[in-house]
């Protein structure tokens, strides 16, 4: 978002340090970036960082929702702290910035963009992961229905639809060696990259793709496609992995 020339706000609960080394990296595009700490999982957190970044760049013209959380259990054993704590963050925190932004852009009646990102566990029941699964399943019907509710505002509302993206938080679940191993049996036989997604994301938020709305955009290597029956094509190459 910095290169394409936006001024951003990097949103953190915990790692301030980290998010300081992302808005270093956005400032030497010659943008504005700035720190907005908040858990989003408490609303009135996130409509004060909404309001503080409005204030601060002088209106707010896009809001990408990418905050989640999630862990690895059977429904019927969780513990329903955690389960609920993503639940909390994954969909209420995506519905706490959606509404607050949405409200800024309505009031400044700015032709804002809102970017959700959402998952293939939204239509893809991934056993142990129930909490996440429906959160993503929730959300995916929020933006549409956003969408619809905010087109007389002129305000757009996408989502954005990552596959397996190798980033830090993989490694809560897989040791490195079963990340690849598993990243090469994908359709595309690779892990995606954050980069990637961060392409799609600009693309949604583009003034130039202003007919884009309700819109889902999967980059996901293929995850979606039923590479899982092509070995009735008996061919080498429609065996994933092979």
């Amino acid at each position: 978002m910095a290169k394409s020339g936006a001024d951003v706000a990097i949103n953190y609960r915990g790692s301030e340090a980290e998010a300081e080394g992302v808005a270093e990296a956005c400032r030497e595009f010659g943008v504005r970036a700035r720190l907005a700490q908040a858990d989003v999982g408490v609303q009135s957190e996130v409509e004060r960082i909404v309001a503080e970044t409005e204030e601060d760049f002088g209106g707010l013209d896009i809001a990408v929702s990418n905050a989640a959380n999630s862990d690895r259990e059977l429904f019927y054993e969780a513990d329903m702290s955690g389960f609920e704590r993503t639940v909390q963050i994954t969909m209420w925190g995506a519905f706490y910035l959606l509404r607050a932004a949405s409200r800024r852009m309505i009031a400044s009646k700015t032709r804002g963009s809102i970017v959700i990102i959402s998952s293939p566990h939204s239509w893809w029941p991934v056993p142990g992961a129930m909490a996440y699964n429906m959160s993503k399943a929730a959300i995916d019907q929020m933006a549409r229905t956003a969408a619809t509710e905010l087109c007389s505002k002129r305000i757009r509302v996408n989502m954005v639809q990552p596959g397996w993206i190798d980033t830090p938080g993989e490694r809560k679940f897989f040791e490195e060696d079963k990340i690849q191993d598993l990243g090469s049996k994908l359709p595309w036989r690779r892990l995606g990259n954050p980069e990637e997604i961060a392409r799609g994301v600009v693309f949604m938020c583009d003034p130039a793709s202003d007919y884009v709305t309700g819109s889902s955009l999967q980059i996901d290597g293929g995850i979606q496609l039923p590479v899982a029956e092509m070995h009735r094509l008996e061919t080498p190459d429609a065996v994933p992995g092979k």
